[in-house]
């Protein structure tokens, strides 16, 4: 009895722990970069925003297309009338009764077919496929925003988990020291404040790995948030990507690729074509339309008459004799956005300018900073080395071994963070010359 109740404790306690494993798997996800950004791009809510305004352009072409098709309506009414009293001229001059009608019926179907309307439907057309041409562009540019807003949170991620293991590197080798001054401090070979100190350090080290294992996880739901996956997966990321080729061309290519290649940039000059056409829509507000008409008639009123097959063909001119004496307001407010246009485009062409610029010199500058931070860990390693000896032979203090201790920390940190930042540095520069999505 006793045998079979310990196996059914060790049967339950097996599919105990293989559910919570297979929870543990199914809540774990191995990420590359690549295919953070091929998710990031897929699930992107700012994406979906953009797809549905290139949907909205695409149905204004539509609408502009139409209009070069006829119209067709159809109308039918039946009336009941209150006993109306209808005479014809030739009865009331004969003094003769009218005719009670007391209902009616009739249908109407006309046919308009624009003909020429001083080019408003052809530039009205242009325009809107232009307009439509600029809502692709930027929804390219908010791609290249996505991939690159991608790449950031997933460098971030990274540099917490870098943070959170060396700090615990460090947690361990300092609660091994502790362990020893321990042993020295029972067999009075150490003073007990030295020993209190190593330990306010091994505190305050602790502090530290709580705060970088905090940051960890907001930087994991934040990047979990940004792929549209479960906000407690746990992702275990590729670091593939820091050993990725960085290849520096000179500056002046960099600037000539974003005046050519920038998404914005040819947005904006793809509103200006259509602010242009706009100009000439209003201009042909002067002339005037010229439509081919078509219709059929038929009525039905008892005892009195009955229309058919009334079929009517005609061409039709209208002009507003108003655009002879008021301004037209449409082709003032269409020069107006074509200067502001021209404007922002000036705006846009400096502000890449300097963008790139800044974002070139900061990426040589983050090489320079990885040049001095792998300099200043070496610097560090042996400083520790040395301290250390030194504490060893009682030439130096305790708070001297700490102090080279926590500069050593340091310099891993920031060789680590530097390394990162430098793959940072060469992506927002790819961005913003225009080439990061090739």
């Amino acid at each position: 009895m006793n045998n079979r109740m310990t196996f059914r404790i060790w049967l339950i306690a097996f599919f105990v722990i293989a559910t919570v494993n297979l929870r543990a798997q199914d809540g774990t996800k191995k990420l590359s970069l690549q295919e953070a950004i091929n998710i990031g791009i897929q699930n992107s809510k700012n994406l979906k925003i953009s797809k549905a305004k290139i949907d909205e352009a695409t149905a204004l072409l539509q609408q502009a297309n139409d209009s070069r098709l006829p119209d067709f309506n159809i109308n039918g009414s039946y009336l009941r009338l209150n006993s109306a009293n209808i005479k014809l001229v030739s009865d009331s001059s004969r003094g003769g009764a009218g005719i009670k009608i007391n209902q009616a019926l009739y249908g109407t179907a006309t046919l308009s077919l624009p003909l020429y309307a001083g080019g408003r439907i052809k530039y009205g057309i242009e325009s809107a496929r232009f307009l439509k041409q600029a809502s692709v562009l930027d929804a390219e540019n908010d791609k290249e925003a996505v991939i690159f807003n991608t790449i950031k949170a997933f460098i971030n991620l990274y540099k917490s988990y870098e943070a959170v293991l060396l700090v615990k590197e460090n947690l361990q080798s300092s609660v091994s020291r502790d362990r020893n001054f321990s042993n020295l401090e029972k067999n009075g070979l150490l003073a007990r404040n030295d020993f209190l100190k190593s330990q306010l350090q091994t505190s305050n080290i602790e502090l530290s790995l709580l705060d970088a294992q905090t940051n960890n996880k907001l930087a994991m739901v934040n990047m979990n948030l940004m792929l549209g996956l479960p906000e407690n997966t746990l992702l275990l990321l590729d670091t593939g990507f820091m050993t990725s080729k960085q290849y520096l061309k000179n500056f002046e290519e960099y600037e000539n690729q974003a005046l050519e290649r920038r998404k914005d940039l040819q947005a904006l000059n793809f509103r200006k074509k259509a602010a242009v056409t706009a100009i000439r829509s209003a201009n042909a507000e002067a002339y005037p339309v010229i439509g081919l008409t078509g219709g059929y008639v038929a009525a039905y009123v008892p005892d009195f008459i009955t229309v058919t097959n009334a079929l009517n063909v005609g061409i039709g001119v209208k002009y507003n004799l108003a655009n002879l004496y008021k301004k037209n307001s449409n082709l003032m407010q269409a020069n107006a956005r074509q200067t502001e246009l021209n404007a922002n485009e000036e705006i846009l062409n400096d502000a890449i300018k300097s963008q790139v610029n800044q974002d070139y010199q900061n990426y040589l500058l983050n090489q320079k900073k990885m040049e001095v931070y792998e300099s200043a860990f070496e610097q560090a390693k042996e400083n520790y080395r040395i301290t250390k000896n030194k504490y060893d032979n009682s030439l130096v203090t305790i708070t001297d071994l700490l102090e080279a201790d926590v500069a050593l920390l340091q310099s891993k940190l920031n060789i680590s963070f530097a390394k990162a930042d430098a793959v940072l540095a060469y992506n927002k520069l790819l961005q913003t010359s225009g080439t990061l999505s090739q």
